[in-house]
């Protein structure tokens, strides 16, 4: 994936994320519903964000960006903020 392609993605999970949370208002979908949809949909962005990080680390380094990979939901999740 390159740098467009990552940024189309985050663009249609934000879009997928704002239906949800507007289906979710008008009760066209229950609470829990609505959470485990969220939840798998912030596990995507937390990958694409970290895959565009990682990607520019690589430039940064004079390395080449596409031998950067996604890194499972499990590694990402356990970043320490």
């Amino acid at each position: 994936m390159n740098e467009h392609d990552i940024h189309t993605k985050i663009q249609q999970l934000i879009a997928t994320e704002h239906k949800l949370r507007t289906e979710a208002q008008s009760g066209d979908i229950d609470a829990d519903t609505e959470k485990a949809q969220l939840a798998s949909l912030e596990h995507a962005l937390d990958q694409c964000w970290d895959l565009l990080r990682q990607r520019r680390a690589r430039i940064d380094a004079g390395k080449d960006p596409d031998t950067a990979t996604a890194n499972s939901v499990g590694r990402v999740e356990g970043y320490l903020q």
